[in-house]
């Protein structure tokens, strides 16, 4: 029972230290996570059909850590092909091959 209770707490406090914080929008040249990306749709990490998608790839994540689904980078601002009409997030994990991206803020473009 020591030992459950032990390995508990030490994850709890791993997870707790990996958490990544939610910020509100930020101007796109502010982005340092990473480069801004264009995503179909955001939510959180807590949403089922999100939950589910994480589980499939093996990723876990607390629930209030802002996912992007099906992104595509944006490489040029305001130029032809740098725009995004659905959701412009700058995000720090990008390396789930754009099916998913990890710990995004919203940017204003």
């Amino acid at each position: 029972m020591q030992f459950k209770l032990a390995t508990l707490t030490l994850a709890l406090a791993t997870l707790a230290a990996a958490t990544p914080t939610r910020r509100t929008g930020e101007p796109a040249g502010d982005c340092t996570t990473g480069p801004i990306q264009c995503c179909t749709s955001t939510s959180t990490s807590a949403d089922p059909v999100t939950a589910a998608l994480l589980g499939l790839l093996g990723i876990v994540l607390p629930a209030d850590v802002l996912v992007g689904l099906t992104c595509s980078p944006i490489t040029v601002i305001g130029v032809g092909g740098g725009e995004c009409s659905a959701s412009p997030v700058c995000c720090s994990d990008n390396s789930n091959g754009g099916l998913i991206s990890i710990g995004c803020v919203p940017v204003s473009l």
